[in-house]
């Protein structure tokens, strides 16, 4: 289970992000778009190697009240290299939507370390009338033991919907992600 803990005041934040489980680290982040102490789970349940039902929530302490939930059923075929998921989400504003999402990566280099990824989200309100889409497109470099030791991972992308360039930079434990309007955040994986 991936639970965090996000607390922000005006302008920044401190992120806390404690998780167990096979391939993700807990985490630490700062960011500035966040306005008060928010408490995250993330539950998988794996019901083969390539499907899994991943349950999201998060409690804004502020309010005192739920603010998001979803439940995504994610596929995952290997011989696409791809990711599939479609469920329900809830979120304070909105309330309850169905979303569907995607996500493809089609390799540039023979060994799989440089990549393009294409991804798109759509979140339709329970009347199916006012689909809201979302996509990016991403140039990724993975370098194995760019010195001893250390990994390293570029990544360049668009967001289309919003046309919002971006850049990340992920070396080991530390996450760093900048974009074109002046928001960033750094993320570190305890």
């Amino acid at each position: 289970m991936e639970t965090s803990l996000r607390y922000a005041g005006d302008s920044t934040a401190l992120r806390v992000n404690t998780t167990t489980g096979n391939k993700k680290q807990p985490t630490v982040r700062y960011v500035g778009d966040a306005s008060a102490l928010k408490i995250h789970a993330k539950q998988r349940f794996h019901f083969d190697s390539d499907t899994q039902l991943q349950l999201t929530g998060e409690l804004d302490t502020r309010i005192g009240a739920p603010t998001f939930f979803s439940a995504l059923l994610r596929y995952f075929p290997p011989e696409l290299s791809a990711k599939i998921g479609a469920g329900l989400q809830y979120d304070r504003r909105e309330k309850l939507h169905y979303t569907v999402s995607g996500k493809k990566l089609f390799p540039l280099t023979p060994d799989g370390k440089v990549n393009f990824a294409v991804k798109g989200r759509c979140n339709v309100d329970k009347e199916f009338k006012q689909p809201t889409p979302s996509g990016a497109a991403e140039l990724v470099w993975k370098i194995i033991d760019f010195q001893k030791d250390q990994d390293l991972r570029l990544k360049v992308g668009y967001e289309i919907t919003d046309k919002i360039p971006y850049v990340q930079v992920s070396e080991n434990n530390w996450t760093f992600t900048a974009e074109a309007t002046g928001k960033w955040n750094v993320k570190y994986y305890l």
